[in-house]
């Protein structure tokens, strides 16, 4: 693991959807899919790799999230692994589909 990522591994935590919610209001949540690591993600978004990202965001690995997991995620108090990335908030809910 590189300086980046370890660095970035030691500021992933659990957190309550419900505590995002400025950032969901503000377009500033991005859900990752659990079958991509949290972790390798992030430092993508950090390092500026488009094409990687862009690769994700195409085949719907990662985006944002929609009102509807909002809203589910929020009924149900669930938590998530999250990661800041600035601007972004990077989330990955580790039961989703």
């Amino acid at each position: 693991m590189d300086d980046l990522q370890t660095r970035l591994n030691l500021e992933t935590a659990r957190i309550a959807w419900r505590e995002l919610g400025r950032y969901f209001a503000a377009g500033r949540v991005i859900r990752v899919s659990p079958e991509l690591d949290l972790i390798e993600t992030a430092a993508a978004f950090a390092e500026d790799n488009a094409s990687r990202v862009k690769g994700w965001l195409t085949a719907g690995r990662v985006g944002p999230v929609s009102d509807d997991e909002a809203r589910a995620w929020h009924d149900a108090d669930v938590l998530v692994w999250a990661v800041v990335v600035k601007p972004y908030v990077l989330v990955q809910h580790p039961n989703d589909d």
